[in-house]
């Protein structure tokens, strides 16, 4: 009876101690970790400084190619209103029997495109400037002004045969 007494105290005490052993490694643990936090806490400024200086770099690089990809967008748009134009005064001509030369104002030739649109609405392109009056068999031409603002992302060709 003393021996099975003795041998459950030793094991009692055998357990006790790995418990202490393992609560001790635990904030071993713990503290390491404490201290590995404690180093990495935040970015530095010169970390912060180098992502913001990047971030510049690349919006530096891609803000002005966005931009000229816009402006040349507006440019086919032109193109394509142009030639809209071109189908409404042929449409115009052919349904009020007119001759080649005769003008056609803007509030004429706009009845032949698609109600609802920018051009159907105010016959002027996307930059404000108005196409004005056009005559039967002639191309439209560019407005001086929309081709002086567009001259920067556009040549003589782009606009061929419109200009």
């Amino acid at each position: 009876m003393l021996a099975s007494t003795l041998l459950i105290r030793l094991t009692s005490a055998i357990g006790i101690a790995d418990a202490v052993k393992q609560t001790r490694d635990k904030k071993k643990a713990n503290s390491m970790l404490n201290k590995l936090n404690k180093r990495r806490g935040g970015f530095t400024l010169v970390e912060i400084m180098i992502v913001v200086a990047i971030i510049a770099l690349l919006a530096a690089i891609a803000v002005p190619g966005f931009l000229r990809a816009r402006k040349r967008s507006q440019a086919s748009r032109i193109i394509n209103d142009l030639r809209l134009i071109d189908s409404a005064v042929d449409q115009y001509a052919i349904e009020t029997n007119r001759a080649s030369g005769f003008s056609v104002e803007v509030r004429d030739w706009t009845n032949y495109l698609k109600a609802g649109t920018n051009l159907y609405a105010t016959g002027k392109d996307i930059l404000g400037n108005s196409y004005g009056a056009q005559k039967v068999d002639s191309l439209p031409k560019v407005p001086q002004a929309t081709f002086n603002s567009m001259s920067d992302v556009t040549d003589n060709t782009f606009w061929s045969p419109y200009n």
